[in-house]
């Protein structure tokens, strides 16, 4: 038989036709892992984004810097989304070759399950790296970047005063109220009450102020005004007028709120070699940073068998108008519960830092998982095999 009378899917014999079936159903898998990878993350990113949004458009802060923030977050969102899109391309992709009937003609001509499934390894070895890329380096780098920014954004008062014609309460305690705000940013009519005090009140009121950054922090400097004390426990009132009072905002910036370091954002190899001594100068729980460490690489190897589970699960079907169902769901029942184990291997490292190869347990059993799907999938494959083409 000549390759122009081949099925353009299947293979003729010879080791092109092999690579011919292994490139299409990798572009396949690719395809369609690119498309629910869309899918679920504009979802994720949907949900997240609108919590984003609620937080800092209330403190005042522009689209502009609503877009950055919803960009670092992507990485990590990617990164979540990855496993779920392979394996459900998979099964899409396996479920449509017997659909089609393609399996069956490939396992006739003598393909092996094992055979079948090169290219599902092959995706799998993709999308570890594509994993261990998000996770070793542009989500750390990512969140770190977030972390900064979400300092600074909470550090930088501006875009809690910058509104005018309302009422403002940048903290606990402190009302702040403008009239008018200038083009070059001058605050007209200005009214601050000040409650953060127990047992006093302090109201001020100005002509014009601005807000001006110093060594010590923002400060509102406050012109032509008047400073009104009221002491609550006597009712007694004193007045001031001023020509120029300072008033530090530096105050309205929480201790607790302030940069701290964040174990996800720490380098991979920084991670694996972490001892007591480096934990407690980043103030972070030593079984913490060891479990994110490996956690990042045992993540890689967990996707390399997603893919694996879900064909050789479908393999141990055969063509039915009803489809394959059973064997869909099969599969599903054999990935979802890993996450279980992932969060029992997290408890136990964070338990003790000298279990640390608990945080491979979920790839560990994803691996003798697929291993044993394969075989059932070659033992059913042998009958095609002895069929003559």
């Amino acid at each position: 038989m000549t390759r122009s009378g081949c099925h353009p899917h299947t293979a003729c014999g010879g080791y092109h036709g092999l690579g011919q079936y292994d490139r299409y159903i990798l572009k396949q898998l690719v395809m369609l892992f690119c498309f629910f990878s869309l899918v679920l993350v504009s979802v994720y990113w949907v949900n997240q984004a609108a919590r984003l949004f609620d937080s800092l458009i209330a403190d005042g802060q522009n689209v502009g810097v609503f877009l950055e923030f919803s960009a670092l977050t992507l990485p990590w969102i990617v990164q979540l989304i990855l496993p779920v899109s392979a394996f459900v391309a998979t099964l899409y992709i396996f479920n449509r070759l017997i659909s089609d009937s393609e399996l069956v003609v490939l396992q006739t001509a003598g393909l092996s399950a094992l055979r079948l499934l090169r290219p599902v390894l092959v995706f799998g070895c993709l999308m570890a790296l594509l994993v261990a890329l998000l996770g070793n380096l542009l989500a750390p780098t990512a969140r770190a970047q977030f972390i900064e920014r979400q300092s600074e954004v909470r550090d930088d008062l501006t875009g809690r005063f910058l509104r005018a014609g309302e009422f403002i309460h940048p903290t606990g305690g402190l009302t702040v109220y403008i009239r008018e705000i200038s083009p070059l940013g001058e605050f007209r009519d200005l009214f601050l009450q000040d409650a953060s005090n127990p047992g006093v009140e302090v109201t001020y009121t100005a002509t014009t102020a601005l807000l001006v950054r110093s060594v010590n922090g923002p400060r509102l400097v406050m012109f032509d005004g008047i400073a009104q004390t009221l002491d609550l426990e006597t009712g007694r009132l004193a007045t001031i007028s001023f020509s120029d009072f300072t008033y530090s905002v530096a105050t309205l910036i929480d201790d607790s709120a302030l940069r701290r370091v964040d174990v996800r954002e720490l380098p991979t190899p920084f991670l694996l070699t972490a001892d007591r001594q480096m934990a407690d100068a980043l103030n972070l729980p030593l079984a913490h940073m060891v479990f994110e460490g490996h956690d990042r690489i045992a993540q890689s190897l967990f996707v390399i068998f997603v893919p694996l589970i879900g064909a050789a699960s479908l393999m141990l079907g055969s063509f039915s108008r009803f489809g394959v169902w059973k064997q869909i769901l099969i599969a599903v029942a054999l990935v979802l519960p890993m996450q279980i184990v992932r969060n029992a291997g997290e408890a136990a490292v964070r338990a003790d830092a000298e279990d640390w190869a608990m945080a491979y347990a979920q790839p560990a059993l994803a691996a003798v998982i697929a291993a044993i799907m394969i075989a059932l999938a070659m033992r059913r494959s042998t009958r095609w095999r002895s069929v003559p083409a």
